[in-house]
């Protein structure tokens, strides 16, 4: 089994001109990585400065050697940094495809 890793990153912008093409390195940076799933930014509908970063992992580890990986230190590490501080890895415990059954996973964490 996979044990599928969520990572949510959100962020305050004030100059979406400077933040736009940045958030595109970072997400090329860490979809060249081993063990990514998937990724997109979006922008809160309520509020335009809010975005939001969210990447899927094939693990906890995958996730971790991407972050030590030299592109994703040059190009995506300095805009996670200026992320709100809060937590951003989750262990997915419940999903469901379009049409199809909630699965379950048992947390990795035992």
């Amino acid at each position: 089994m996979v044990w599928l890793v969520l990572v949510v990153n959100r962020f305050v912008v004030d100059d979406e001109d400077t933040f736009l093409p940045r958030a595109e390195a970072a997400l090329a940076a860490l979809a060249a990585r081993p063990g990514y799933v998937a990724g997109r930014f979006g922008r809160a509908a309520d509020d335009p400065r809010y975005w939001c970063l969210a990447v899927e992992w094939e693990s906890v580890g995958a996730y971790r050697r991407a972050l030590s990986a030299f592109d994703v230190k040059i190009s995506a590490t300095p805009l996670l940094a200026e992320s709100i501080d809060e937590p951003s890895a989750y262990e997915v415990l419940l999903s469901a495809a379009p049409g199809g059954e909630v699965r379950t996973a048992t947390s990795d964490r035992t």
